[in-house]
């Protein structure tokens, strides 16, 4: 994959620009730059609450990075995911099953109620979504996820569970499920591969990985599959979150069913490409990671990436900004949210 990517370590300026209240989706382009003349240091803004609130819990961060792949793959980058429920529509997306586990809205709320301080009306939700997302990729990775972040986005009125359902992948699916779900939105095997890892940080539910938990050998593990039976068995509630990667298990855990996995822990959760490592090691949460060793050129990107975390580094940039321009349907309404939690005409 080509390395189109550029700067974003140290803050970049701000994006995004005053849209009308309600407007049609696809009126105006995305460009870098959007907010440079209407709200002064909006990207400085977003960074600062997301720096925070990755100082008191880390896995904020995958939280942020998962909310950018559930925004645009439903209806584009339009920050429908971050409707609530409300007497008009009881079922927005994050009612969808594939949704479990969905966190960070308070952030983004956050950055929010900030910002229509300092500009109402100018910064949508759908642009913060992003530059959050951008800026979470860049801080878990210590900086080596970096790029510009085009904006302008409008905020969707729509949101709906069952399109959630049917427009996302879910962490069951085949490796041909999963190559035509990702050729809907235009994304190519290889893309499908660098997007999935974002695995290496944040959790999943045992809900989610269910039939991993007596899968044979040649699919996962015997020793971690015993270790995320015990997790499953023994967590939280009734359907517990476990990592998504072993290096980020307590160390009891791994000495006690994964000893030879104990000098591979890490302090401190990074977004790395150590998932890819870890799936040629059968050593991943989702039937749908495992699902990529089983198709040649899926199999050989995993290779690649768990050879190269460099080139993992800057694909994974290129690939996220190509997923932050999925656009709205055509004809669609959008509007600047007062709040990211509900359209602005709503009676919630």
């Amino acid at each position: 994959m080509k390395l189109t990517v550029a700067i974003v370590c140290a803050m970049a300026t701000a994006l995004l620009a005053a849209a009308p209240s309600s407007a049609e989706a696809g009126d105006g382009e995305l460009k870098v730059g959007y907010y440079d003349n209407k709200c002064s240091g909006v990207e400085d803004i977003v960074r600062s609450h997301v720096i925070k609130a990755i100082i008191q819990d880390r896995g904020i961060g995958g939280s942020l990075i998962r909310l950018i792949f559930h925004d645009c793959f439903v209806r584009g980058c339009d920050g429908s995911v971050l409707l609530n429920a409300s007497d008009e529509n009881p079922r927005p997306e994050t009612a969808a099953p594939v949704s479990i586990g969905l966190e960070g809205f308070d952030i983004l709320e956050e950055i929010k109620a900030d910002l229509e301080r300092r500009c109402p009306g100018v910064v949508s939700c759908a642009d913060i979504l992003i530059f959050a997302a951008r800026d979470a990729s860049s801080i878990l990775s210590n900086g080596r996820v970096r790029f510009d972040v085009p904006a302008g986005r409008l905020d969707g009125v729509v949101s709906s569970a069952d399109e959630a359902q049917a427009e996302l992948p879910d962490p069951t699916f085949t490796i041909r499920q999963l190559i035509d779900n990702f050729a809907r939105k235009n994304f190519t095997v290889e893309e499908l591969v660098v997007l999935s890892g974002a695995h290496s940080v944040g959790d999943g539910h045992c809900s989610s990985f269910t039939a991993r938990l007596a899968a044979p050998p040649d699919q996962i593990t015997p020793s971690y599959r015993n270790l995320l039976n015990y997790r499953c068995s023994r967590g939280g509630g009734a359907d517990p979150a476990v990592v998504n990667n072993a290096r980020d298990e307590d160390l009891a855990t791994v000495a006690r069913f994964m000893p030879a996995f104990v000098g591979k822990l890490r302090p401190v959760s990074a977004l790395d490409n150590t998932y890819y490592r870890n799936n040629l090691d059968k050593v991943v949460n989702f039937n749908s990671d495992w699902q990529l060793l089983t198709q040649d050129e899926a199999r050989g990107h995993v290779r690649e990436y768990a050879d190269n975390a460099a080139l993992w580094d800057h694909d994974f940039a290129a690939s996220l900004l190509k997923l932050s321009k999925l656009p709205m349907p055509v004809g669609s309404k959008g509007e600047i949210r007062n709040k990211c939690g509900a359209i602005n005409h709503s009676k919630s």
